[in-house]
C-alpha cells in the first residue's frame, strides 16, 4: 500500500482543516517545501497536495508552492483542489506534477472527466468526498444527490483508474478511519482506492494495508505526532 502524507495549502502555508471547515483551520508550517523534505527523509515516496483556496475558487493560487514541493522533494506528487478545466490540468501536468485529482468537476461534468482520462490516462484521479453516503462538492460545502456507489460506477465505466475517497465525517477528527466503507468499495470496484479521512494511528494504517487497499492519506495525524511516518512506512513495506 502506498502512503500519501498530505500537505493542505492555504496562502502558501501548510494547514489542516477540521471536517473541511475553513473556519477551523490550523497553520502547521509556513514552508510547505520543508514539510515535503521531511516526508522524503522519513522514507515516503508520494505526497498528496490540496490547494484549499483553489477548491473554493477553481483557480491555482498556490501553483508556485506546489511546483516548489515537487522540485524540492523529488517525490511523486498528486494535486487536488479546484481543478475544473483542461487548462488547469495541462498547467499542472506540464509543470511536472505527477497526477491531478478532479473533485467538484467530476460530479457535475462526466464528459470533462472522460476527456481528461482520454488525454492523460492514469495521471487523472478523481476525488470522492462523501457525506452521509453521498458525494459532496465545492470544498465539501454542498451535498449532492449522487450516492457513493453510483459515482464509483460512473467513474469506473469511463476509465478512471484511481479514486481518493474521503469520509468527511472522519476528516481531521482523529477518531479512526471508516474501514467498513473502504472494504465495501474495494470489493465492489476494481479501481485503485485511496483512503482519506480519519487515519489517526498505526493500527489504522496496518488494517488498511491488510485489506489490500492501493493507498492511504495521512494528514492531521502526521502533524500532531499521532503517526510516526517512518514507522508507518515500515508497516506497509
Amino acid at each position: 500500500m502506498k502512503l500519501f502524507p498530505a500537505i493542505d495549502l492555504y496562502e502558501g502555508k501548510a494547514v489542516r482543516l477540521y471536517k473541511g471547515d475553513y473556519a477551523q483551520m490550523t497553520v502547521y508550517n509556513n514552508d510547505p517545501a520543508a514539510v515535503a523534505r521531511d516526508f522524503a527523509a522519513s522514507g515516503a515516496t508520494c505526497i498528496h497536495i490540496v490547494d484549499l483556496e483553489g477548491a473554493k475558487s477553481g483557480t491555482t493560487p498556490n501553483f508556485d508552492t506546489v511546483c516548489k514541493i515537487k522540485a524540492t522533494s523529488g517525490l511523486f506528487c498528486e494535486i487536488g483542489g479546484g481543478i475544473r478545466s483542461m487548462e488547469v490540468i495541462d498547467k499542472y501536468l506540464t509543470a511536472g506534477i505527477d497526477r491531478v485529482i478532479l473533485g467538484t468537476a467530476a460530479v457535475g461534468n462526466i464528459d470533462f472527466v472522460k476527456s481528461a482520462v482520454d488525454k492523460y490516462g492514469d495521471r487523472i484521479a478523481v476525488g470522492a468526498d462523501l457525506k452521509d453516503g453521498y458525494v459532496a462538492v465545492k470544498g465539501w460545502v454542498e451535498k449532492t444527490n449522487t450516492s457513493a456507489e453510483e459515482f464509483f460506477s460512473q467513474m469506473q465505466d469511463i476509465g478512471v483508474k484511481t479514486v481518493i475517497c474521503t469520509d468527511i465525517s472522519k476528516d481531521g477528527a482523529m477518531m479512526g478511519t471508516n474501514l467498513a466503507l473502504y472494504r465495501d468499495l474495494s470489493q465492489k470496484f476494481s479501481m485503485q482506492i485511496v483512503a482519506s479521512g480519519g487515519v489517526s494511528s498505526l493500527e489504522d494504517v496496518k488494517r488498511l494495508n491488510e485489506m489490500g487497499l492501493y493507498g492511504t492519506i495521512i494528514g492531521k495525524a502526521y502533524y500532531t505526532g499521532a503517526i510516526d511516518l517512518k514507522k508507518a512506512v515500515e508497516v506497509v513495506k
